[in-house]
């Protein structure tokens, strides 16, 4: 039989959790059932080395680029991604992000294709006009995949989409690539040979929690005194967040902005911990990442924190608002190198077993078989 058509819409190919989750679908989807296409709403990326589209353009993947990078270029962005539709009449559009969600149900019915499938990757607490959206343009929607069941619940109880339509895909994560990672030279940053490093990933915007972080992070800084803290990640809050090291006096020392790194597996490979203080998420991926390199987690106990960690989310979780439990958790781990192992290993274990890139990619694909087969 003829491989079916499957077009995949995202709002732009940077380096994050949903792109990457687009990405490893388009390239790893069995090609004797789907053809994959990618739309981007965005133009082409201005550094493309530090996006995803050599992965894509390494695998064969065709990628068509929107040019809507702002609101006002997004009614031209709608109107190219409807032509492209009508021309190409995939069987399915899967979305991945608010734009394209929005743009991508839209486009899709104006075209005549016959399946729209939505993803919602993050219990929304900012934007809530976001939500009100969504439940308006629902009925252009066949299902909403959700990346946790926190989010799944979300959906239903405060965005109030009907609970029907929403189906719980969890993130997956390519377990060997990250096992496989040589440890990073951290001096590199400024951290001694001799030191550990406490690693914080995420871009540097507020829903991420760096200011909170930084401001408690003396809790656990003056008491650990060979331990350094290694924030990875670019975004708005990074003069905001120099003025807060600043603050820090001589702990200040102890504190490094990375920037944006593209060997994050190497980084988490070199570190002891992970830390993550978001204030909302959906299913974080640098958590699940951090697991699938054996490094164990201290976290706020957001979205999808503990349906990742499982039985150990006792030992790496604390309150969002509760820096002095936060703190407790990482000296906790810090000061007991057994314990940071055998969280280590059970983390790895269970990022393998349940979340490994194979299951999820297996999972959209029945998915998307059934609407197709009509169920």
């Amino acid at each position: 039989m003829k491989p079916r058509q499957i077009a995949l819409c995202i709002t732009d190919l940077d380096c994050g959790g949903a792109e990457r989750a687009l990405m490893e679908l388009a390239i790893r989807v069995d090609r004797q059932r789907f053809a994959p296409m990618v739309y981007c709403l965005a133009g082409w990326p201005q550094d493309s080395a530090r996006s995803l589209v050599p992965r894509l353009q390494s695998a064969g993947v065709t990628t068509y680029f929107l040019g809507g990078r702002s609101n006002w270029q997004f009614p031209a962005a709608l109107w190219r991604l409807t032509g492209w539709l009508k021309q190409q009449m995939p069987q399915l559009l899967q979305c991945f992000l608010f734009h394209a969600n929005f743009l991508g149900r839209i486009a899709a019915r104006l075209a005549g294709v016959p399946h729209v499938v939505c993803s919602i990757r993050v219990a929304e607490r900012e934007h809530r006009w976001h939500l009100w959206l969504d439940r308006l343009t629902d009925r252009l929607v066949d299902r909403h995949v959700c990346v946790s069941q926190a989010v799944a619940q979300f959906s239903a109880h405060t965005a109030r989409l009907p609970q029907h339509k929403l189906v719980v895909i969890p993130n997956g994560v390519d377990c060997a690539r990250l096992a496989a990672a040589r440890p990073a030279d951290l001096t590199a940053f400024g951290i001694p040979p001799a030191c550990r490093a406490v690693v914080a990933i995420g871009r540097l915007e507020p829903q991420k929690g760096f200011p909170w972080l930084l401001t408690h992070a003396r809790r656990w800084l003056a008491a650990v005194d060979d331990c350094h803290l290694l924030i990875v990640g670019e975004g708005p809050l990074r003069p905001a967040l120099q003025r807060v090291i600043c603050g820090l006096g001589d702990l200040g020392r102890r504190v490094h902005l990375a920037g944006w790194r593209a060997d994050v597996p190497e980084i988490l490979a070199a570190s002891s911990l992970l830390v993550l203080s978001s204030r909302w998420e959906g299913m974080p991926n640098v958590v699940l990442e951090a697991m699938a390199a054996g490094v164990p987690v201290v976290a706020t106990d957001v979205e999808g924190v503990r349906e990742l960690l499982g039985p150990t989310a006792d030992w790496q979780t604390a309150p969002p608002d509760d820096p002095e439990q936060f703190a407790q958790k990482i000296m906790a781990i810090l000061a007991q190198p057994d314990l940071a192992e055998r969280l280590a290993a059970a983390n790895r274990r269970r990022a393998q077993a349940e979340f490994n890139i194979e299951k999820m990619v297996q999972r959209y694909q029945q998915l998307w078989e059934s609407l197709l087969r009509g169920e």
